[in-house]
């Protein structure tokens, strides 16, 4: 037991570290708990000046990650995109979504996919691809991961008070030791189920939206 509690207070003295490289693993494709990690970080600041610095760190982590699928779909080309698309889990629907997204908010899409981690993903990829400019990706981007991490920090800084007595109540460091592996296990397995019934997002097809397009900003067509 005080080997656990010492890794919490490790990881409570180093909150935005810990928080910083949740969001730049999760943003990067891998899957990652990092909303609730965000939400539990949100339960521990003890003033407005900590929750601005949490969401600032937050952002960081997400945009700096969000560049990996960005550079992926710049660089890459459509063949290796394939193995990123596996490599993440990603399934056919959540490709479907984001040109779905493009094709209604055009570079806006960029802030509303912050709120799904699989379509946010693929958005990245898109936009490196050739659809957003760099200065327009890294513009909503920068927005929508500040909007993402004020929602969801203030959140958990709204009910510090109460989730601490209840972590009290239920035994805090047994509880989070439990509640991090089951929500990363949750979450692979969603992302499993999704590739089971839509099918695995595929790179080439993935490519062939996105890159024979010559006008950088021009709105894909959804698909029928």
């Amino acid at each position: 037991m005080d080997f656990i509690q010492s890794h919490l207070e490790f990881l409570a003295n180093h909150l935005y570290l810990v928080v910083f490289g949740a969001f730049l693993i999760e943003a990067a494709g891998c899957p990652f708990p990092s909303r609730l990690i965000l939400v539990i970080a949100g339960t521990l600041t003890e003033g407005i000046d900590d929750l601005v610095g949490l969401v600032a760190v937050t952002a960081l982590g997400a945009v700096i990650g969000d560049h990996v699928p960005y550079l992926a779909g710049r660089r890459m080309g459509p063949r290796l995109l394939t193995l990123y698309c596996r490599l993440t889990l990603g399934s056919e629907r959540c490709v479907e979504s984001t040109v779905a997204y493009f094709a209604r908010y055009g570079a806006a899409a960029i802030l509303l996919s912050r709120f799904s981690a699989s379509v946010r993903i693929f958005a990245s990829v898109l936009s490196g691809c050739g659809h957003i400019r760099y200065r327009r990706f890294l513009g909503w981007d920068v927005v929508g991961s500040l909007i993402y991490a004020t929602v969801w920090g203030t959140a958990g800084f709204l009910v510090g008070d109460q989730a601490q007595e209840l972590l009290r109540r239920l035994g805090g460091a047994r509880f989070l030791l439990l509640v991090g592996p089951a929500a990363l296990v949750g979450l692979l397995l969603y992302r499993l189920w999704r590739r089971s019934r839509y099918g695995p997002a595929q790179g080439a097809g993935l490519g062939a939206i996105a890159c024979d397009i010559p006008d950088a900003d021009r709105r894909v067509e959804a698909p029928r």
